[in-house]
């Protein structure tokens, strides 16, 4: 169906007209077009709520709830812009023709709008590396690590507008190259990471031997779980090829980005949403988890927390728990990248009286 469009037709709208022609070819992939027949209601099935709506063809009929009616026509000024954004309330809408319609989701369409914005603004100096101009570095905060698939379900999809241009000030851009050891097993966090091209893979030291854990492309993020822990790395990452990384220091990352996607949670607020269909989610190692685990607990040790997305449902709210709250902490915020609803056990189960854990 999208391909009744182009990136023409989504220029002449706004505020997606603010778009760079790249920006507008990753929204293709998040738009739906619609065809409604003439006399047919198209908001009686579909409403309005939670999209941004734009008529492309034909003729529409708005009712609103003061009685008033008007033709919105396609080829109008007002066509430009969502249909009932600005308006009073509409009651009802008819097809005074055949009609063709396109749908956007409101977080994604806004979200997008607000980084555009602030990745614009004079104010933003990213921080350059070996290998970086500036202008490199904007193009980069158009498109890759901040593009639509990342903003609409990655790593900054619920970061608060607040922090937008914070990050983009404090990110750092670095040229990196085949063989370059980015963070090393057993080392201090300091950084967590961003691939924005290029590829890696992650290692671990097993009976002297290098066991690898994951391949990562660009996209990935990587680092997060020895800063929120505040522990040593427990693997190497190591690039397979030439790259370019984004890089936020400890401080900047635990600040701008753990806070607002971690939502902590007392032991008797856990208990009431438990109640209301919420699963707990033990991080521990298996032997801790046999010992003493929560009522109905589920097990998914941290270092498995990444191989359980997309098996774990993202219809179930979740409350992982450990035994401080360190290691579920960084498994909630590995979850909550990934679009999960997740909540931290505060302190953990220190906080859980003995009698009722298993």
């Amino acid at each position: 169906m999208n391909d009744i469009l182009d990136i023409r037709i989504l220029a002449a709208l706004e505020p997606i007209s603010t778009f760079s022609p790249a920006r507008l070819r990753e929204l293709l992939d998040y738009c739906h077009v619609e065809n409604v027949a003439a006399g047919e209601d198209p908001f009686e099935k579909r409403p309005l709520a939670g999209q941004s709506v734009y008529l492309l063809r034909g003729e529409l009929e708005l009712v609103y709830a003061d009685g008033n009616k008007v033709i919105m026509r396609a080829d109008s000024e007002w066509a430009r812009h969502p249909i009932g954004k600005r308006q009073p309330d509409i009651r009802s809408t008819r097809a005074l023709s055949n009609v063709l319609l396109l749908r956007v989701d409101d977080d994604l369409l806004d979200r997008m709008v607000t980084w555009d914005q602030f990745a614009s603004h004079d104010d933003i100096k990213p921080k350059i590396d070996k290998g970086g101009t500036e202008a490199a570095v904007r193009r980069l905060l158009n498109s890759g690590m901040f593009s639509a698939e990342n903003l609409n379900h990655g790593p900054f999809a619920h970061l608060p507008p607040a922090n937008i241009g914070k990050l983009l000030n404090r990110v750092e851009a670095i040229a990196v190259w085949e063989k370059d050891v980015i963070i090393r097993e057993g080392e201090e966090g300091d950084y967590y990471y961003l691939i924005e091209s290029g590829r890696a893979q992650v290692t671990r030291l097993v009976g002297g031997a290098n066991l690898v854990l994951a391949e990562l492309k660009a996209g990935d993020v990587f680092g997060e779980e020895a800063l929120i822990s505040d522990t040593k790395r427990n693997a190497t990452v190591t690039m397979k090829t030439n790259g370019v990384l984004l890089r936020l220091k400890k401080q900047d990352f635990l600040e701008l980005m753990q806070e607002p996607l971690l939502h902590r949670i007392s032991f008797a607020d856990a208990k009431e949403k438990v109640k209301q269909g919420a699963v707990w989610l033990d991080v521990r190692h298996p032997p801790e988890y046999r010992y003493d685990k929560l009522p109905g607990a589920i097990n998914v040790p941290l270092n498995d927390i990444r191989n359980a997305i997309g098996v774990l449902s993202k219809m179930t709210p979740y409350i992982a728990y450990c035994q401080s709250g360190r290691r579920s902490a960084a498994a909630a915020f590995i979850l909550a990248q990934a679009g999960y609803d997740v909540y931290v056990l505060e302190n953990g189960l220190w906080s859980v009286p003995k009698a009722l854990q298993q």
